[in-house]
């Protein structure tokens, strides 16, 4: 781990993922009320999950494990994604208001497989 990485906090991947969990909160804002116990509790949770694998996954301090959080964290981002291009095609969301969260979302996940190949490649 770099010397300037103290926390998890300190994390470009963390930080993205952070951010991409504020941004939903944010879009799913704009969903029916019916979709309250459907697809925007669905959309939160698997955008918190994202930041709170990543969280987890460095304080569990072993590699293997990282990796596996990492990855959990991966999927949960897709999850993210694939969420909102339902938001999208159900028109909850503004196809600008999707582009703009559809483009955080890629950028979040640039990094976080940069992350990963990072990790793996200094086990080797």
């Amino acid at each position: 781990m770099p010397a300037d990485i103290r926390t998890y906090r300190d994390l470009v991947a963390w930080q993205k993922a952070f951010e991409v969990g504020l941004d939903i909160y944010d879009v799913s804002k704009q969903f029916p009320n019916e979709e309250r116990y459907g697809l925007t509790s669905q959309i939160r949770r698997s955008s918190i999950s994202v930041a709170s694998n990543i969280a987890e996954g460095y304080g569990r301090q072993r590699t293997a494990e990282y990796l596996r959080f990492l990855r959990i964290a991966r999927g949960s981002l897709y999850e993210v994604e694939t969420q909102l291009e339902f938001a999208r095609v159900l028109e909850f969301v503004r196809e600008e208001r999707a582009d703009r969260t559809s483009g955080m979302i890629a950028e979040c996940e640039r990094v976080l497989a940069g992350l990963i190949r990072s990790i793996e490649s200094s086990r080797q």
